[in-house]
């Protein structure tokens, strides 16, 4: 069966991916990833961190990326791959990083256990995210859920899938009926702070507010309607790429905590079902809870 594209696929008609290309790479590379990564559940042995004593590392999750750079790079050689555990801690970092991923007109972006500390606490919400750029373009975004075998996979053009049924994002309107998901990454110099502030400013005027400790999970509930909204100050490409593609392939809306267009170096992040956006976004700048500073 041939793809079908986002206006007249069927709800009801499963979408599959065919065995060759970008997508089925990463599908695949996610799904043995992910198996791995269940098996080790409670089996930690080495435990380490990163920025601080909250930014975890464990062997399981530099074990994963180097299993998924060996099956993207079997595939596709001469990709780049910018992966969580290949980049040194810290802003300066990650900003060569990118600029040096920027270069590469196939870029593979990869976060091997996005939820990692949920992980070593046997707290079922975590994921493997791979994403493939394309010429500056996301192109591919695919996030699985071990615990739950759930599958989210978008490509650009092509609508965003869960188990091969179309993902949609809700049509809430109302701020106030909306379930809002957020999130607490290892900074607590800026991020705390920002975050804080946004919780205190939204929390009142929503229905709730959920914090699971996965920036690609969340994303991924966003394009599935699982959730109305989704901000967190202080992510990381690897992050939020994938589902950034997911929400925006299931009709919603991403951009930075200020209004502006999404870029994979945007580190403050805000994704919707499109209709309370401006709610997040004005939310956020009345708490000065965005993560920029002040002009």
């Amino acid at each position: 069966m041939s793809p079908v594209s986002p206006d007249n696929r069927n709800e009801r008609e499963p979408y599959v991916v065919t065995s060759k290309g970008h997508t089925a790479a990463a599908i695949n590379a996610a799904a043995k990833a992910g198996e791995w990564i269940k098996s080790r559940q409670g089996q930690v042995k080495e435990l380490g961190s990163k920025t601080s004593a909250q930014d975890l590392v464990t062997e399981v999750d530099k074990g994963v990326e180097q299993m998924i750079r060996r099956l993207i790079l079997t595939h596709y050689p001469d990709h780049a791959i910018l992966g969580e555990e290949g980049v040194l801690p810290g802003a300066d970092a990650l900003t060569a990083a990118l600029d040096e991923a920027r270069e590469h007109d196939y870029l593979w972006i990869v976060d091997p256990i996005d939820g990692t500390t949920n992980f070593v606490h046997g707290f079922p919400f975590y994921c493997v995210s791979i994403a493939l750029v394309v010429k500056g373009e996301l192109t591919v975004g695919v996030i699985y859920d071990p615990t739950r075998d759930e599958m989210f996979v978008a490509e650009k053009g092509k609508g965003a899938y869960m188990h091969g049924i179309p993902t949609k994002v809700s049509a809430e309107t109302l701020p106030g009926n909306s379930l809002i998901a957020m999130g607490f990454p290892p900074d607590r110099v800026v991020a705390q702070p920002a975050n804080m502030a946004g919780l205190q400013q939204i929390l009142p005027q929503v229905r709730g507010i959920r914090a699971g400790g996965s920036a690609a999970l969340h994303l991924a509930y966003v394009a599935a309607g699982r959730v109305d909204g989704y901000w967190e100050v202080g992510l990381s490409p690897w992050d939020c790429a994938a589902g950034v593609l997911l929400v925006l392939e299931s009709g919603g809306k991403v951009t930075d905590t200020q209004g502006d267009p999404y870029d994979i170096s945007t580190r403050h992040v805000v994704a919707s079902n499109g209709r309370i956006h401006d709610y997040l976004v004005t939310s956020l700048q009345a708490a000065d809870a965005t993560g920029f500073k002040k002009q």
